[in-house]
Protein backbone atom coordinates (compact mmCIF):
# COMPACT_ATOMS: atom_id res chain seq x y z
CA UNK A 1 0.00 0.00 0.00
CA UNK A 2 1.65 3.26 -1.15
CA UNK A 3 1.24 6.22 1.08
CA UNK A 4 -0.97 9.20 -0.16
CA UNK A 5 0.54 12.29 -2.42
CA UNK A 6 1.59 14.76 0.42
CA UNK A 7 -0.67 18.21 0.88
CA UNK A 8 1.31 21.22 -0.27
CA UNK A 9 0.84 22.47 3.51
CA UNK A 10 0.22 20.45 6.52
CA UNK A 11 0.44 21.58 10.56
CA UNK A 12 1.07 18.89 13.24
CA UNK A 13 1.05 19.53 16.86
CA UNK A 14 2.13 16.99 19.36
CA UNK A 15 2.41 16.27 23.19
CA UNK A 16 5.39 15.08 24.76
CA UNK A 17 4.44 11.65 26.87
CA UNK A 18 6.74 10.94 28.85
CA UNK A 19 7.96 14.58 30.10
CA UNK A 20 6.25 18.09 30.04
CA UNK A 21 6.75 19.30 26.41
CA UNK A 22 4.64 20.11 22.87
CA UNK A 23 5.90 21.06 19.62
CA UNK A 24 4.21 22.23 16.22
CA UNK A 25 5.71 21.99 12.61
CA UNK A 26 4.92 22.84 9.32
CA UNK A 27 5.41 21.00 5.94
CA UNK A 28 5.40 23.08 2.47
CA UNK A 29 5.63 22.20 -0.66
CA UNK A 30 8.41 24.26 -2.70
CA UNK A 31 9.66 24.80 -6.46
CA UNK A 32 12.56 22.03 -5.14
CA UNK A 33 10.96 19.75 -2.76
CA UNK A 34 10.10 20.33 0.91
CA UNK A 35 10.44 23.01 3.93
CA UNK A 36 9.84 21.75 7.97
CA UNK A 37 9.47 24.41 10.12
CA UNK A 38 9.04 23.71 13.68
CA UNK A 39 8.76 24.61 17.35
CA UNK A 40 9.31 22.80 20.68
CA UNK A 41 8.97 23.62 24.06
CA UNK A 42 9.90 20.76 26.55
CA UNK A 43 11.85 20.13 29.95
CA UNK A 44 14.27 17.01 29.71
CA UNK A 45 16.93 16.04 32.60
CA UNK A 46 16.54 19.96 34.05
CA UNK A 47 17.22 21.34 30.47
CA UNK A 48 14.22 23.57 29.79
CA UNK A 49 14.25 24.03 25.85
CA UNK A 50 12.68 26.32 23.25
CA UNK A 51 14.24 25.59 19.94
CA UNK A 52 13.29 26.10 16.54
CA UNK A 53 14.10 24.45 13.19
CA UNK A 54 14.49 24.51 9.68
CA UNK A 55 14.54 21.66 7.11
CA UNK A 56 15.01 22.36 3.64
CA UNK A 57 14.29 18.76 1.88
CA UNK A 58 14.47 17.93 -2.17
CA UNK A 59 11.83 16.82 -4.02
CA UNK A 60 12.78 13.11 -3.57
CA UNK A 61 12.63 13.44 0.58
CA UNK A 62 16.29 14.07 0.88
CA UNK A 63 18.02 16.50 3.47
CA UNK A 64 19.57 19.14 2.07
CA UNK A 65 20.04 21.68 5.04
CA UNK A 66 19.12 21.86 8.81
CA UNK A 67 19.12 24.78 10.91
CA UNK A 68 18.23 24.56 14.55
CA UNK A 69 18.37 27.63 16.64
CA UNK A 70 16.95 28.38 20.22
CA UNK A 71 17.69 28.06 23.82
CA UNK A 72 18.40 24.59 25.90
CA UNK A 73 20.55 25.87 29.08
CA UNK A 74 22.67 28.04 26.61
CA UNK A 75 22.37 29.38 23.20
CA UNK A 76 21.57 27.03 20.61
CA UNK A 77 22.77 27.81 16.60
CA UNK A 78 23.57 24.39 14.61
CA UNK A 79 23.71 24.89 10.42
CA UNK A 80 24.18 21.85 8.94
CA UNK A 81 23.91 21.31 4.50
CA UNK A 82 23.98 17.89 2.27
CA UNK A 83 24.47 17.76 -1.03
CA UNK A 84 21.73 14.95 -0.82
CA UNK A 85 24.16 12.26 -1.90
CA UNK A 86 25.62 11.84 1.77
CA UNK A 87 28.15 13.99 2.16
CA UNK A 88 27.30 16.89 5.41
CA UNK A 89 28.84 20.05 6.23
CA UNK A 90 28.46 22.41 9.55
CA UNK A 91 29.45 25.50 8.96
CA UNK A 92 30.67 25.09 5.85
CA UNK A 93 33.23 22.50 7.58
CA UNK A 94 32.90 19.38 6.14
CA UNK A 95 31.60 16.09 8.24
CA UNK A 96 33.10 12.67 6.80
CA UNK A 97 32.07 10.88 9.89
CA UNK A 98 28.18 11.25 8.41
CA UNK A 99 28.53 9.63 4.93
CA UNK A 100 26.16 8.12 2.72
CA UNK A 101 23.34 9.80 5.90
CA UNK A 102 20.51 11.10 3.66
CA UNK A 103 18.30 12.14 6.77
CA UNK A 104 18.58 14.64 9.06
CA UNK A 105 17.29 13.30 12.89
CA UNK A 106 16.38 15.61 15.15
CA UNK A 107 16.23 13.58 18.22
CA UNK A 108 13.51 15.93 19.66
CA UNK A 109 10.83 15.89 17.37
CA UNK A 110 8.89 13.33 14.85
CA UNK A 111 8.50 15.43 12.39
CA UNK A 112 12.15 14.31 11.17
CA UNK A 113 10.74 10.47 11.22
CA UNK A 114 8.40 11.31 8.39
CA UNK A 115 11.40 12.19 5.83
CA UNK A 116 12.91 8.54 5.64
CA UNK A 117 9.15 7.55 5.94
CA UNK A 118 8.72 9.18 2.68
CA UNK A 119 11.68 8.79 1.10
CA UNK A 120 11.77 4.64 1.57
CA UNK A 121 8.02 4.32 0.37
CA UNK A 122 8.43 1.02 1.61
CA UNK A 123 5.52 -2.01 0.81
CA UNK A 124 3.48 -3.31 3.91
CA UNK A 125 6.04 -5.94 5.35
CA UNK A 126 9.62 -4.67 3.92
CA UNK A 127 12.38 -2.84 5.87
CA UNK A 128 15.05 -0.95 5.16
CA UNK A 129 18.34 0.72 6.55
CA UNK A 130 18.76 4.31 6.89
CA UNK A 131 21.86 6.23 8.03
CA UNK A 132 21.15 9.49 9.46
CA UNK A 133 22.36 12.78 10.89
CA UNK A 134 21.18 12.29 14.44
CA UNK A 135 21.32 15.20 16.62
CA UNK A 136 20.97 14.04 19.84
CA UNK A 137 18.42 15.49 22.62
CA UNK A 138 18.65 16.82 25.25
CA UNK A 139 22.99 16.77 24.65
CA UNK A 140 22.42 18.49 21.30
CA UNK A 141 25.40 16.30 20.04
CA UNK A 142 25.42 15.65 16.40
CA UNK A 143 25.99 11.46 15.61
CA UNK A 144 25.81 9.04 13.04
CA UNK A 145 23.02 7.11 13.64
CA UNK A 146 22.14 3.88 12.07
CA UNK A 147 18.44 2.73 11.96
CA UNK A 148 16.12 0.59 10.54
CA UNK A 149 12.49 1.23 9.33
CA UNK A 150 10.13 -1.85 9.10
CA UNK A 151 6.43 -1.00 7.69
CA UNK A 152 4.41 -3.11 9.51
CA UNK A 153 0.91 -2.56 7.92
CA UNK A 154 -0.34 0.45 6.08
CA UNK A 155 0.18 2.58 9.01
CA UNK A 156 2.20 1.06 11.46
CA UNK A 157 6.05 1.45 11.19
CA UNK A 158 9.08 -0.37 13.61
CA UNK A 159 11.82 1.84 14.12
CA UNK A 160 15.31 0.08 15.48
CA UNK A 161 18.34 2.03 16.48
CA UNK A 162 21.05 1.02 18.45
CA UNK A 163 22.16 3.99 20.77
CA UNK A 164 24.95 3.76 23.44
CA UNK A 165 25.69 -0.11 22.48
CA UNK A 166 21.97 -0.96 23.67
CA UNK A 167 18.68 -1.32 21.35
CA UNK A 168 16.13 1.04 20.92
CA UNK A 169 13.05 0.04 19.38
CA UNK A 170 9.89 2.11 18.55
CA UNK A 171 6.39 1.69 17.25
CA UNK A 172 5.74 4.63 14.73
CA UNK A 173 1.96 4.97 14.17
CA UNK A 174 1.18 7.17 10.88
CA UNK A 175 -1.55 8.82 8.85
CA UNK A 176 -1.72 7.93 5.57
CA UNK A 177 0.90 10.63 4.76
CA UNK A 178 3.58 9.22 6.66
CA UNK A 179 3.31 11.65 9.40
CA UNK A 180 3.60 10.04 13.17
CA UNK A 181 0.92 10.47 14.93
CA UNK A 182 2.26 8.51 17.82
CA UNK A 183 5.81 7.77 18.76
CA UNK A 184 5.53 4.81 21.05
CA UNK A 185 6.58 6.11 24.86
CA UNK A 186 7.29 9.92 23.43
CA UNK A 187 5.04 11.64 21.35
CA UNK A 188 1.12 11.68 20.56
CA UNK A 189 -0.17 14.25 18.21
CA UNK A 190 -3.15 16.76 19.09
CA UNK A 191 -3.56 18.31 15.88
CA UNK A 192 -3.09 16.96 12.22
CA UNK A 193 -4.27 18.85 9.29
CA UNK A 194 -3.04 19.07 5.87
CA UNK A 195 -3.82 22.67 5.26
CA UNK A 196 -4.18 22.18 1.12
Amino acid sequence: MTLLPFPSTSRMRWRRLDVPGHEEARIDRTPDGWRLVGRLDAEETGIIAQLRYTIVADDHWRTRSALVEGDAGGVVRISLTSDGDGHWWRDEKPLPEFDGALDVDLGFTPATNTLPIRRLELGVGKKAPVRSTWLRFPELRLEPLEQTYTRENARTFRYHATVDGEPFIARLDTDDFGRVLRYEGLWEAELAEPVE
